[in-house]
């Protein structure tokens, strides 16, 4: 496979040319026409065939560039979710991991992008859909495939389309009742099975019941569609935790950078079962009293429940400096770790976490339409569209975690898989070497709710030069409001090694009667498909973690015993609560907009042109009110016998929350023109340019300040580690805030141009070139924020936030093709195949540049250079990243059969490397070493518990191709059944991470192959 995947581009590139080189590849448009040619068999069209016919038409005759998949019937498109079927279009990459957490596998994909851009807008039969939370798009891995009819990628819209795409616009068609002669049903069940998770049955159904009348009040048609579906999956991880410089001497004379080794801070894996519940209700209501007048009513509504149930085994070494890799241990020319052994003696081994994590939540967005559409005359005609939308969403994020003291770890990085070992089963079953470690949590519910109207007109001229003109209005009112109990994740430590003495008398060990209860020893069966022999170990049980907060204040009054049994006196445990005002945050935004555009050709010409200009007019009114808010740190406490100085510059703020509001308008003009030239019947050439904007995500614009500070402080200890002297340098005050409510749109200017051609009904050769220049790109930049201390002195927080902070550009090219080869042998008839290669090159360019050769400082928002740049755990800077998200190059492949019944499919997408993110957790941490010869004493070379050394891994994301392949029997004209692959060849994605040592191993995950069994009849 891997060589598969690096002559990837070669074999699509082949296709186009070779198969092109012979005039025998030449079909003329009407080789799949009903009449046979002489001593040539029928070529029957129906299915798959038919829907890339459907498909290839609505690209060749649309007024825009536009790409399609079309399903063959209701409940037909060709993979398991919208986010899968997208991913087969040209241009369109769809991520491998969970929305916004790199740590976790999405199976079935998250988040698409059109052209290497995010900027994506989606509708819903032409209207807008979102999903709560906070963006601005729906969640397409959330809508039931079944329900679609067809999917359009618009990639350059014109004036009349609603405003948003820079990337692209995609829209997402239901079948309505009209679209039928007459009575249409389908009824279909499936059942679906993963090879890694096996377990409980997930059946899917579906209905669709669709019928019209002739009645005294004119025709009349309804339709119905449901679909439930589960989509349970696992995923397996194997991770490894950045590299860190462990160098030959800390004396600056006898410091050599050469004879660094690098050595990784820990290893180990996770496995997570995830089970998606997917329900989709539509109906739609159609009425034509005259053949002037239609009105349709639609219901649309998509609802999901997730939950995820996670194993997790991961390095809790806080102190890398002081761990000893074993004497045949095997490092690399430039010094990094290769295999061997690695421990801490000073904690008499390697400190782990075992936690349970479980992740559920609950969304539904419905749409609830009405259009109605008037001819007025022969010429004119009138449009009118009614929608309301409503979207909830609503989640809970819960880890409980124990320690284990491991002896040491084992690892070998040599291999395609990390090879690790972490225990043997009889210590990994004791009890005794367990202790509770810590709880975290998150909690968020969100609500948005949208009211839209529209208003088009088309008036058609007699002329042979001016086809129509159009003009039209809109009108849009959203509010949304998002309540998160707490910024981030509510981590509470229970009890940790770290902590005894000075605060806790011993640790909370399971082996402990009054401390029992709530774990018990799990197994891991089959983890990466029997590659691993994980000995049983011990998690919280899944009760536990779902009982929050009851449980959890159990497992927290051990810390508070181990408290008091020491003489101290601690803080009760709080769980997360939307008590606090400054977790909700409300915006609404008001949208006006007006579009004229005009349509034209010219037939007879040599070469007809035809076209379209537009331009279109929008103003955005937005308003938000939200929080700053500050908690102040607790008070430094010195040990007895410790010389402290300089506690006179500490700075002491009472902690508050204050309410703020904000409003931002602004207006944008965004014009467009779409060319297209006929040479042939065949062949046509397009030429596109237009104004596009995307507003900032609603999460983006948030009033959400949070102010923090922290007490420096320098440590001196003598030989044996005591500390002796504290010397407090002040008080760093610093802030961010999640959003800028007086954010603009992003814009771009968008070129196209594109040659198509048309060989066949379902054959089709097609070149586009094109360039986005993007404009006000979203960055992050300081602002100062002054607050009085407890004295009533004003003191300035450094705040980082979203700003408009740079320009840039995507451009590249797609290449695609398709056909079906009928003139090849009888018993090779129904034989097809699709390619297609995109390539795109982008550039983000800062409107204030930020970069340094060395990273210094903690990983505060205002360490721009670790931010935007990246910095390796020695200091170092990595210097110009790519954008992020962005592959240079998208493949896909696919070969087709159709005939008597039987269609087959095998599809392969890939799509090459690309930047996950450079502050990413999990290559992200504040205890790095400092080799900058400029650090100064006390910090060059000196390994520091200050947490005063940030460094942030640059992520990738490795090359990654999946074959997925289908195969389906029509036994009668009603009645089918099929079989779907997905991941066929069990493709392992690969996280790499980018450090001056070399490129690592950063995480691998397995999903596994999953089969889904069908049937379908249509009566």
């Amino acid at each position: 496979m891997s060589k598969f995947q690096k002559t990837a581009i070669a074999a699509a590139v082949a296709q186009v040319v070779v198969l092109h080189a012979s005039p025998a590849w030449a079909q003329s448009a009407n080789s799949t026409s009903a009449e046979p040619a002489n001593n040539t068999s029928v070529v029957v069209v129906s299915g798959q065939r038919a829907a890339l016919q459907s498909a290839q038409k609505l690209k060749q005759d649309a007024d825009e560039v536009v790409d399609s998949i079309v399903a063959e019937d209701i409940g037909k498109l060709p993979d398991r979710s919208v986010t899968e079927v997208l991913q087969r279009i040209a241009g369109v990459t769809i991520d491998r991991n969970m929305a916004g957490d790199p740590n976790r596998q999405s199976v079935e994909g998250s988040g698409v992008s059109v052209r290497g851009l995010t900027y994506v807008r989606s509708e819903v039969n032409g209207r807008d859909a979102f999903s709560a939370g906070g963006g601005r798009s729906l969640g397409f891995s959330d809508v039931a495939p079944e329900l679609m009819a067809g999917v359009d990628v618009y990639k350059n819209p014109s004036a009349e389309q609603i405003e948003g795409a820079v990337a692209g616009l995609v829209n997402l068609r239901t079948a309505m009742p009209f679209d039928y002669k007459g009575f249409k049903g389908t009824a279909g069940v499936s059942e679906s099975y993963s090879t890694l998770r096996k377990g409980a049955p997930s059946p899917t159904g579906t209905l669709l019941l669709s019928n019209r009348w002739s009645t005294g009040l004119g025709e009349i048609g309804a339709l119905i569609d449901f679909a439930h579906a589960k989509s349970p999956s696992r995923s397996d991880g194997v991770g490894v935790d950045p590299y860190f410089p462990h160098v030959n001497s800390t004396d600056p004379a006898l410091y050599d950078r050469a004879k660094t080794q690098w050595i990784p801070l820990g290893v180990g894996y996770r496995s997570q079962d995830f089970e998606r519940t997917r329900r989709g209700d539509y109906a739609a209501l159609q009425w034509r009293p005259n053949k002037d007048l239609t009105a349709a009513l639609t219901y649309f509504k998509t609802r999901y429940k997730e939950d995820l149930d996670e194993h997790v085994m991961s390095s809790a070494e806080d102190k890398w400096y002081q761990q000893v890799a074993s004497a045949n241990s095997v490092f690399d020319s430039k010094g990094a770790f290769q295999s061997g052994t690695i421990s801490n003696p000073t904690y008499g081994g390697s400190a782990f976490n075992s936690s349970r994590r479980i992740n559920t939540r609950e969304s539904g967005t419905r749409d609830l339409a009405l259009n109605v559409q008037w001819r007025v005359s022969p010429s004119l005609s009138w449009t009118n569209d009614f929608q309301h939308v409503r979207s909830t969403t609503e989640g809970f994020d819960a880890d409980v975690s124990t320690g284990i003291i491991l002896p040491n770890q084992t690892m070998d990085m040599t291999g395609k898989v990390p090879q690790i070992g972490l225990g043997s089963a009889a210590f990994m079953a004791d009890p005794h070497n367990y202790f509770w470690a810590y709880t975290q949590e998150a909690l968020d519910h969100a609500k948005a709710t949208q009211k839209a109207w529209k208003s088009d007109v088309k008036y058609s001229f007699d002329d042979p030069v001016l086809r129509d003109v159009r003009f039209g209005v809109r009108m849009a009112d959203r509010e949304g409001e998002n309540n998160k109990a707490q910024k981030f994740y509510n981590w509470q430590a229970i009890t940790f090694p770290w902590m005894e003495g000075w605060q806790i008398k011993g640790v909370a060990r399971l082996s402990e009667p009054r401390f029992a209860g709530g774990a018990s020893l799990q197994t891991i069966d089959n983890f990466f498909g029997g590659k691993y022999s994980l000995p049983s170990m011990l998690f919280a049980d899944a009760a536990t973690v779902r009982g929050f907060p009851d449980q959890w204040s159990r497992l927290h009054a051990f810390h508070d015993l181990l408290c008091a049994e020491n003489g101290q006196t601690c803080e009760p445990w709080k769980a997360a609560t939307f008590n606090d005002p400054a977790a909700v945050n409300a915006q609404t935004e008001k949208t006006r907009a007006a579009y004229t555009q005009l349509r034209f050709g010219w037939d007879d010409l040599k070469y007809p042109i035809d076209g379209n200009v537009g331009i279109r007019y929008v103003r955005t009114q937005g308003s938000g009110s939200g929080y700053v808010a500050f908690a102040p740190p607790s008070i430094p406490v010195v040990g007895a016998g410790v010389n402290a100085s300089g506690q006179d510059k500490l700075i002491n703020i009472a902690g508050f929350a204050q309410a703020q509001s904000f409003s931002n308008s602004y207006g944008n003009w965004l014009p467009s023109l779409n060319l297209r030239m006929k040479a042939s019947d065949q062949l046509q050439f397009r030429f596109a340019v237009a104004k596009s904007m995307s507003r900032p995500d609603f999460n983006q614009l948030q009033v959400q300040t949070t102010l923090s500070a922290q007490h420096l402080q320098t440590v001196t200890r003598d030989a044996a580690g005591n500390t002796t002297a504290v010397r407090f340098d002040g008080t760093s005050l610093t802030g961010t805030s999640d959003g800028n409510p007086m954010l603009k749109p992003v814009t771009s200017t968008n070129v196209d141009l594109t040659a198509e051609w048309y060989f066949a009904k379902a054959g089709s050769l097609t070149f586009s070139a094109f360039n986005k220049d993007l404009k006000d790109i979203i960055t992050t930049q300081n602002y100062a924020y002054t607050a009085k201390d407890v004295a009533g002195k004003p003191q300035t927080f450094v705040v980082t936030g979203p700003v408009n902070g740079a320009n840039g550009f995507a451009r590249g090219f797609e290449i695609a093709h398709q056909q079906y080869y009928d003139f090849v042998p009888d018993w090779l008839r129904g034989i097809g195949s699709q390619a297609s290669w995109t390539y795109v090159s982008s550039e983000r360019k800062l409107k204030d540049p930020v970069f340094s050769a060395w990273c210094s400082g903690n990983d505060a928002s205002t360490n721009f250079n670790l931010f935007i740049n990246g910095c390796d755990t020695d200091g170092r800077v990595f210097g110009k990243t790519p954008l992020q998200g962005l592959s240079r190059h998208t493949i896909n492949l696919a070969l087709m059969y159709e005939k008597n019944g039987l269609s087959m499919r095998a599809a392969y997408n890939w799509r090459s490397r690309y930047l996950l993110g450079v502050t990413q957790w999990g290559s992200r941490g504040t205890n790095g070493l400092n080799t900058n010869p400029d650090a100064g004493a006390g910090k060059y070379l000196i390994p520091t518990t200050n947490n005063d050394q940030a460094y942030g891994l640059p992520l990738y994301q490795a090359a990654y191709g999946q074959l997925d392949a289908s195969v389906f029997y029509d036994f009668t004209s009603k009645f089918r059944v099929g079989l779907e692959a997905t991941n066929l060849t069990n493709s392992y994605t690969r996280q790499i991470m980018e450090q001056h040592a070399g490129d690592f191993t950063r995480q691998v995950f397995m999903s596994g192959p999953r089969y889904t069994l069908l049937a379908q009849y249509s009566f």
